[in-house]
């Protein structure tokens, strides 16, 4: 991967889940998500949450892991103008220029910037087709972005990834399944989920 990958990867994140929450319909926040026992809202606190101590990790402030139960309590006011502010301080903290290199405090220990950021931008996909679900869109994850969690996958530990609160086994993909699809199974969710 090469060392700008998962700066353009992260900050085209940010675009994505952005236009998937201004596209959320009136009402449609209270609807169960592919996330087990998790609304629409839940899904947004919780990248929004993750997004907040993105920038602040990366600005080598000191921080305390978000404990929102549920995360959807995080969400202050109305959803969308709170994902923007979360998503405005992320581009801030990436614009000064980033040292990839650079290792910082996480809530997993120390570890290079470049390593800090992979997990948040797949997250930024993943849960977009997430929450596109959850609110009846039709989310089709970009090719680079498939290619790029599929990278990941290759170096994080299966007894890592494959656990609670991370990722469940990985499904079959139904016949005939999209590249995005075929993605959300790997990823342990229902590729045809449908949010209620």
């Amino acid at each position: 991967m090469a060392d700008d990958d998962v700066l353009t990867i992260y900050r085209d994140g940010l675009d994505f889940f952005g236009s998937t929450v201004q596209a959320v319909p009136d009402g449609a926040w209270r609807r169960s998500s592919p996330c087990a026992g998790w609304t629409a809202l839940d899904v947004l606190g919780h990248v929004g949450e993750t997004t907040r101590l993105g920038a602040v990790i990366l600005k080598g402030e000191p921080f305390e892991p978000s404990s929102y139960d549920p995360p959807g309590t995080a969400v202050d006011g109305d959803p969308a103008f709170w994902w923007n502010q979360q998503a405005a301080k992320a581009r801030q903290t990436l614009g000064d220029g980033v040292d990839l290199d650079r290792e910082v405090d996480s809530p997993m220990g120390r570890r290079t910037v470049r390593e800090g950021l992979s997990f948040p931008a797949a997250d930024l996909y993943l849960h977009g087709w997430d929450l596109g679900t959850a609110t009846g869109q039709q989310v089709v994850i970009p090719d680079e972005a498939i290619a790029f969690i599929r990278g990941m996958f290759a170096y994080i530990p299966e007894d890592a990834a494959r656990r609670p609160g991370v990722f469940d086994a990985a499904k079959p993909a139904p016949e005939g399944a999209s590249p995005t699809e075929e993605l959300i199974a790997f990823t342990g969710r229902d590729p045809r989920h449908v949010g209620g």
